[in-house]
């Protein structure tokens, strides 16, 4: 069951088999916990939404969201409200199955990515040995439902940006994976709960492999946006150019489904970029001591956070790539400084010049 603290697992675990068979209770624990991360899904890109138009309002000097609730703080859930009553609408000439298919390709991935990340030391829902190499597995499952999802709405602004999409993330998942790789390196192993050990003595892991780690963390936050197809990536959903990319004909919770999943996609990057570089769950303050009356979980949502805000940043300040732009900044540039550093990374640990 998940790592929850041992008092709530252990009541909840003894209650349900006192009051049912084993199998059942089993399969009922699998169903809360299921309920659990759908919950926090759900929250997370709702509030991940408010703060993105907060931000772009903070940008623009405009004050954004402020009508529904105090300082406009239940805005995305009235939108929501709006979207479930909404008709789900397609065209006649689509291919039905694979049209409704899509979007689910997309949310799953994001759920199942979501499951192996330690948000404290009691708190993880899936810790397995391999948590590094899971990620890279379920990260390419949701490409599939954008190339489906473009491809089955028989529309050539849906199919232009389903292709764009595709060849952006092959592409930047290259060096996506070359920087985490360079930092697995630093750590010897692919568990995240271990990455997040190896810092409680030795320090944030963007200190303790030097400028290798600093490469790797600016080249990964560039290659993470772009697989999230935010902006200045965003060509997939190029608006002046293709309505809306490959979600051009979805609509109501169909489009909801692609729209939260870019959310919380960008929250699973911030996330990876926190247990990698900066220490996870692991108070800032003495990292070995911590402070006991701050709950880590606190720790590191305020840690991604920040990752957040960063891409936010990214979004408000650059202007949009081309398609040539796009492809050379990876195939030229990112892509080989990734291959010299994971050497350069390499050299570093052979020397033992590590903190």
């Amino acid at each position: 069951m998940m790592n929850i603290p041992l008092s709530i697992t252990t009541t909840i675990h003894d209650w349900l088999f006192s009051i049912m068979p084993e199998g059942a209770a089993t399969i009922t624990e699998w169903v809360l916990i299921a309920v659990a991360y759908l919950a926090l899904f759900a929250v997370a890109g709702l509030y991940l939404v408010l703060l993105e138009r907060k931000v772009a309002a903070w940008f623009q000097f405009r004050l954004g969201p402020n009508r529904v609730g105090p300082w406009g703080i239940f805005q995305t859930i009235a939108d929501a409200l709006k979207l479930v009553s909404k008709e789900i609408y397609s065209n006649q000439k689509v291919d039905k199955f694979l049209f409704n298919l899509a979007p689910y390709f997309v949310i799953v991935a994001s759920l199942m990515a979501m499951a192996v990340f330690p948000f404290s030391k009691q708190f993880q829902g899936f810790d397995i040995n391999i948590g590094v190499f899971f990620l890279f597995a379920v990260s390419s499952i949701g490409v599939i439902g954008l190339l489906v999802g473009g491809w089955a709405s028989n529309n050539k602004y849906s199919l232009i940006g389903a292709m764009r999409s595709g060849l952006q993330t092959i592409s930047y998942e290259l060096s996506v994976g070359l920087s985490i790789l360079t930092m697995v390196l630093l750590t010897g192993t692919l568990q995240l709960s271990e990455i997040i050990e190896v810092q409680r003595t030795g320090g944030w892991l963007i200190f303790q492999g030097h400028i290798p780690a600093v490469i790797a963390f600016m080249i990964f936050m560039i290659a993470g946006t772009a697989e999230t197809n935010r902006a200045p990536f965003d060509l997939v959903e190029a608006e002046s150019e293709l309505g809306a990319g490959f979600h051009t004909e979805y609509s109501g919770m169909q489009f909801a489904y692609f729209f939260l999943a870019e959310f919380i996609n960008m929250f699973i990057i911030a996330s990876i970029a926190v247990v990698l570089f900066f220490g996870g769950w692991l108070s800032p303050f003495g990292i070995t001591e911590g402070i006991t009356w701050f709950p880590e979980v606190l720790w590191f949502v305020i840690k991604v956070f920040m990752i957040i805000l960063l891409m936010m940043w990214f979004r408000w300040t650059f202007p949009r790539l081309r398609v040539d732009q796009l492809l050379t900044l990876e195939w030229k540039y990112l892509l080989p400084i990734n291959m010299v550093n994971l050497v350069l990374m390499a050299v570093i640990i052979w020397l033992n010049f590590t903190l």
